[in-house]
């Protein structure tokens, strides 16, 4: 079957914003003239330079269906189009370079029917094995483009760390264009990573919501997690981007990274609700509002009222009742909680999501853990899941966690790209 890319990957556009080309942590600083309120991405950037950082290099592009320029162009295109680049080949993550595959899947490797480029699947592949894909795709250069939602177990920033882990491997350079945290990036928050619950959602140690952009991570795992045998990496920043930033405020436009994230609102929440894949109740998936809404079949209204009970900041708790069209209970009419979100600065996702964690648990006794225990390698620990068994509360949960994030946040300060 023959896919019109476009019609897959385009979406109404707005503006952007021009940033600095750089590797070294330190603020981007605005070109003259520009506004203020207006991000301009790391491809953005990039093409203004003249793709200086790419001339004369065989480029692989690893990108989806975020990947797209200010008027709604995808990079691809532009890339293939342009005489002053070599674009050879295209690598897709999860969900596929076209964005047709669900949650846990991707796309086969074939041709982009717009531009022939052959189109290889990345998910899953890490290592000698993602460093002998590159060297027979012909490359000698990786080029990273794909929009993040600031969550640890979102799985694009471990496509980023097993890209530049295979670069290496394979002597290839990687440049990475920038774009927004769409949740900002004042703090870090949630429990970090360890060790022993390392996984395709979290390969090393950093925390559950990062509060970081992909450069910036970029940076952090080349220095702290790659030093063995660190990658030839380039960043290229935006300008216009303040880490008090949310994407509404970016003047960009929002393309679902995956199925399940159609909006800004959806980001926001995800780090906190994604937590309910590890459990038997629905985290909304299969409905217009998925990761805003969480529930099951039985649950009542006693789940909304203990967990608005709780005071969290910046969030308010509602019943609500919801049918999924596919994943857990499809069909089904669920009883649940949606969150609405009134003050994004003050409201923690992470805390969030353990307190209706905690409060599920307390009113619905059908509640229950998934018996491989997922939740495990959601948070990157065992333990969360023991603590809400033994009844602790949303507090006491997180002041568990609160000294191994001091220490991810100080080695976090040293990449920082942004105000």
């Amino acid at each position: 079957m023959t896919l019109s890319r476009r019609g897959l990957l385009g979406l109404a556009g707005t503006t952007g914003a021009l940033g600095a080309v750089g590797a070294a942590p330190g603020p981007a600083p605005d070109r003259a003239g520009e506004a203020a309120d207006r991000v301009r991405t790391g491809f953005e950037q990039l093409a203004a330079d003249g793709y200086a950082l790419l001339t004369g290099r065989r480029v692989g592009l690893v990108t989806n269906p975020t990947g797209i320029t200010a008027d709604a162009r995808h990079l691809v295109d532009v890339l293939h189009e342009d005489p002053r680049v070599k674009l050879v080949a295209v690598f897709g993550p999860e969900h596929g370079f076209r964005g047709t595959a669900q949650a846990g899947d991707s796309e086969a490797a074939g041709r982009d029917p717009a531009t022939g480029l052959p189109v290889y699947d990345t998910y899953g592949k890490s290592g000698q094995k993602l460093a002998d894909v590159f060297t027979a795709a012909g490359i000698d250069t990786v080029v990273f483009d794909i929009q993040d939602v600031g969550a640890r177990f979102y799985t694009y920033i471990w496509t980023l760390y097993d890209c530049m882990r295979a670069a290496a491997l394979a002597d290839k350079a990687v440049v990475v264009l920038d774009r927004p945290n769409p949740v900002g990036g004042r703090r870090a928050a949630g429990p970090v990573l360890e060790p022993a619950y390392a996984s395709g959602v979290g390969r090393e140690a950093i925390a559950l919501a990062h509060g970081m952009t992909v450069a910036e991570l970029a940076l952090l795992f080349n220095a702290e997690f790659l030093a063995a045998k660190p990658v030839r990496l380039s960043t290229v920043r935006m300008s216009g981007w303040r880490r008090e930033s949310f994407f509404a405020a970016t003047g960009l436009p929002w393309v679902p990274p995956s199925p399940n994230v159609p909006t800004p609102d959806t980001a926001l929440a995800y780090a906190g609700t994604c937590l309910f894949e590890g459990t038997n109740l629905s985290e909304g998936r299969g409905t217009t509002t998925p990761f805003e809404v969480v529930g099951a079949e039985g649950v009542d209204r006693r789940w909304a009222e203990a967990a608005q009970e709780l005071g969290l900041p910046g969030v308010w708790f509602r019943e609500a009742y919801f049918t999924p069209a596919f994943s857990k209970f499809t069909g089904k009419v669920c009883g649940g909680v949606r969150l609405i979100v009134h003050d994004r600065a003050a409201f923690d996702p992470v805390r969030a999501g353990i307190g209706l964690l905690v409060t599920a648990k307390r009113t619905w006794s059908g509640f229950a853990w998934r018996t491989d225990h997922w939740i495990d390698r959601l948070t990157g620990t065992d333990r969360v899941r023991k603590m809400i068994d033994a009844g602790a509360g949303v507090e006491e949960i997180a002041g568990d966690w609160e000294a191994g994030l001091e220490r991810f946040a100080a080695v976090r300060g040293r990449y920082l790209l942004y105000p």
